[in-house]
C-alpha cells in the first residue's frame, strides 16, 4: 500500500498554550496533509476527508520540536480509502543548554495516532 512521510518543525506560531505547548489539532492538520498526498498518489485527486474513527494523543508537542508524520492507506473501497497515521517527535530543543541547542532523539516519541477515512468520488479517480 501507499505511504507518505513529512517532517516539520513546530514554531512559536504553532504554540497555542502556555509553555510553548502546541494544540493537538495541529497533528490532525498534518494527518490531513499526508492523506492528501496519499490520495493524489493513489487516485490522482486530492479527495475529501470523511472522518476519523479514532484519534489518540500520546505525548505533548512543544514549539521547537521536529515532528515526523507518516500515513498509509490500509484499505481501499470503491471510493473510500481507510488510512492510519502516526506522528512522532524526532528532535527536541535543549533550552537548558542554550537557546539554539537541540537533540536528535535515539528513539522517536509517539505523540499522536489516528485512523480515518477519505473519499475520492469515482468520476475523479484517474488511477
Amino acid at each position: 500500500m501507499e505511504k507518505s512521510l513529512i517532517r516539520l518543525r513546530m514554531s512559536e506560531h504553532d504554540a497555542h498554550y502556555g509553555g510553548g505547548l502546541v494544540d493537538g489539532a495541529k497533528m490532525l492538520q498534518f494527518f490531513g496533509d499526508v492523506a492528501t498526498e496519499l490520495l493524489i498518489r493513489h487516485d490522482g485527486d486530492e479527495g475529501l476527508f470523511a472522518g476519523y474513527e479514532e484519534v489518540t494523543f500520546h505525548a505533548p508537542v512543544f514549539a521547537g520540536d521536529y515532528i515526523e508524520v507518516e500515513g498509509e492507506i490500509i484499505k481501499v473501497g470503491n471510493s473510500s480509502r481507510k488510512m492510519k497515521f502516526e506522528a512522532r517527535k524526532v528532535i527536541v530543543p535543549r533550552r537548558d543548554i542554550n537557546d539554539s541547542a537541540c537533540d536528535v532523539l535515539e528513539e522517536p516519541v509517539l505523540v499522536c495516532t489516528a485512523v480515518g477515512t477519505c473519499v475520492v468520488p469515482k468520476d475523479k479517480q484517474r488511477h
